[in-house]
């Protein structure tokens, strides 16, 4: 729990710097955004591959190994004087965290009964959420108060901290003889079904997502001031959302995914709808944040189920996916956005993440499956 809140918080937390590292580096604030938009390509285009890469090492060395890079590019980016150090360094624990989300999945939940194992999936998410209500804000705020420098170097605390628990008590053990190295019931239709709802959702997401604070000061009229509430409220809403579907998802894996799909899909919807209202915008705003942790952890969780062959390469095809999804959903939205208005990238993404929920639908249908079977 505490390296996926480390790599998470590692991911996000230039979004709060770009104007003190943009003046420090000499370079622009949409160069520094490239160290987000880059680290979640990076993501995408690596995941498989090294999943692929490390199958037969020990998952012991393996995270240990990750952990380590985090610590050391987080030190090198702290210590950077020019930009291109700090994207190199960025690179790596890119590289990182296309391993670390292939590999933790299967390594934790395989610690567990198999009855319990959607709740230890949930635990990890909830982690992972805090970097939205704790991990950014907090390292925001404290590169202000000093300089953008120390919340990046702080970062090799909690890795170094992971790396050296991760060493002393996990097991040493070849990767396919541990017990969630295989799914519980392989599906290639099932499998290919969720990587396709997981891109589409993604992309949905993110088209709208990636402006939303200009949507929220245009279209919903809040001020400066309010922007900064919303997005915390977002970040809490995104929190709850994977605590309450990690209660449900040992007992209703489907439901869960369906449900977070259908909700994300509301959310959006209903912001084009009725954004320019206070209220509704806040309301539809809260159903967009409750579902989008959801989502991922449910595909994730999808994967332990249905993979056809080993979950580490199936929840590294799951993570490569999702992240392309972004890039392609944040491309999608500045197209949109350059082509009529920021409402628009909302009606847009609304219309994809339906277009997620009806392949999941679908695939109920052809199984035969009533909608609400869990």
């Amino acid at each position: 729990m505490l390296a996926a809140f480390t790599f998470n918080t590692a991911e996000n937390l230039p979004v709060g710097l770009l104007e003190p590292i943009s003046r420090d580096l000499g370079v622009s604030v949409s160069a520094v955004g490239l160290l987000v938009t880059g680290y979640g390509g990076t993501v995408a285009v690596a995941s498989l591959p090294l999943a692929h890469g490390v199958r037969t090492v020990p998952r012991r060395h393996v995270l240990t190994g990750v952990l380590g890079a985090l610590a050391v590019s987080s030190a090198a980016a702290a210590l950077a004087t020019s930009y291109g150090v700090l994207l190199a360094a960025r690179l790596l624990t890119a590289l990182a965290q296309a391993l670390f989300w292939a590999v933790m999945g299967p390594v934790a939940v395989g610690l567990f009964a198999p009855g319990v194992r959607g709740r230890v999936v949930g635990a990890l998410s909830v982690a992972g959420s805090l970097t939205l209500v704790l991990g950014v804000p907090f390292g925001t705020w404290l590169g202000r108060w000093s300089r953008w420098q120390l919340p990046v170097a702080t970062l090799a605390v909690p890795a170094l901290v992971s790396l050296a628990t991760i060493a002393a008590l996990l097991p040493t053990s070849r990767p396919e003889q541990e017990p969630a190295a295989y799914a519980r019931r392989p599906d290639t239709r099932r499998f290919a079904t969720v990587l396709a709802a997981s891109a589409l959702s993604a992309t949905g997401a993110f088209t709208g997502y990636t402006y939303l604070v200009k949507f929220l000061g245009e279209v919903g009229g809040f001020s400066p001031g309010a922007l900064d509430s919303l997005l915390v409220a977002f970040g809490v809403a995104c929190l709850a959302g994977v605590t309450l579907t990690g209660a449900v998802l040992d007992r209703r894996p489907r439901s869960a995914l369906s449900t977070a799909i259908a909700t994300q899909a509301v959310g959006m919807l209903g912001l084009y709808t009725l954004g320019d209202r206070p209220v509704a915008a806040v309301l539809f705003l809260t159903l967009m944040g409750g579902a989008l942790g959801p989502v991922f952890m449910t595909t994730q969780n999808a994967m332990l189920w249905c993979a056809p062959g080993r979950t580490d390469i199936a929840l590294a095809a799951n993570s490569g996916l999702y992240n392309a999804g972004i890039a392609a959903g944040a491309a999608l939205g500045g197209l949109v956005l350059s082509l009529t208005d920021v409402r628009t990238t909302f009606l847009t993404g609304g219309l994809a993440t339906a277009a997620a929920y009806g392949v999941l639908l679908t695939e109920r249908l052809l199984d035969g499956r009533p909608a609400s079977a869990g």
